[in-house]
């Protein structure tokens, strides 16, 4: 799944510029983002009928707008593509209430609990990444502001991540950004195909340091490649792809 992942401000700026946001990003770097945190999404202006957008930051956690105790609901980080169109907790947002969540790389782990290796995905390329994400607005029966929230879409993983986890985020494909924000498409056929692994050609990964395990850390040493182990360590081989 994805539970943590990295935004660095030149990656917002650069999806932003690419899809003519003409706001300002205030955005400063973060290196260890965790559910339950507002992160930036973009998203269609309203009333723009697909053709303008805006950054927006929202509480990481879908809260649906049906629910009635908020403060006791599920609030799931993740979305599986597999079920998008049929779950009540996601099947409306997911014709209607789309976003794109910004990203310079996410991590995954692997082994048991209490000896956790995290490993650093990102595009080979250097380019900012693009997850599929939904968004949803909850409001209450008082006159205080609605609540806004999302959750990131996940996918089988690719021959890259898949010795490391059995999901990974759904990262979309440039051609794909701006049809998965265009509000005109609602039907789950034509939104279902963008919604695959994403090439393992394209990414690498990195075995990290375990800084990242806790989320009282969030800064640049998170990225610090692990300590060697040996030549030994099959699990660092896979995840980089070797």
């Amino acid at each position: 799944m994805c539970y943590r992942y990295v935004l660095q401000a030149e990656a917002l700026e650069a999806l932003a510029a690419r899809l003519a946001v003409s706001q300002p990003v205030d955005w400063r770097s973060r290196y260890n983002l965790a559910p339950g945190e507002a992160v930036p999404v973009v998203r269609p202006r309203a009333g723009s009928d697909g053709r303008s957008f805006e950054v927006v930051k929202l509480r990481w956690g879908l809260l649906p707008a049906w629910t009635k105790e908020p403060a006791t609901a599920t609030t799931p980080a993740n979305a599986r593509a597999e079920g998008l169109a049929g779950r009540p907790m996601f099947r409306d947002a997911f014709r209607r209430r789309r976003c794109l969540v910004p990203a310079s790389g996410f991590y995954e782990w692997s082994g048991q609990s209490g000896r956790r290796q995290p490993y650093l995905y990102r595009l080979r390329d250097g380019a900012p990444l693009g997850f599929a994400g939904l968004w949803e607005s909850w409001r209450g029966s008082g006159e205080e502001p609605a609540v806004e929230t999302c959750a990131i879409i996940t996918t089988p993983p690719n021959e890259l991540i898949r010795p490391i986890h059995d999901r990974m985020p759904a990262i979309l494909a440039a051609e794909d950004i701006e049809r998965w924000l265009d509000p005109r498409l609602t039907e789950p056929t034509d939104l279902a195909p963008m919604l695959r692994p994403f090439a393992a050609e394209a990414m690498t990964g990195i075995p990290v340091t375990t800084r990242v395990n806790s989320t009282r850390f969030d800064d640049p040493a998170c990225l610090d490649p692990a300590p060697a182990t040996g030549e030994g360590d099959d699990s660092a081989q896979l995840a980089l792809g070797l």
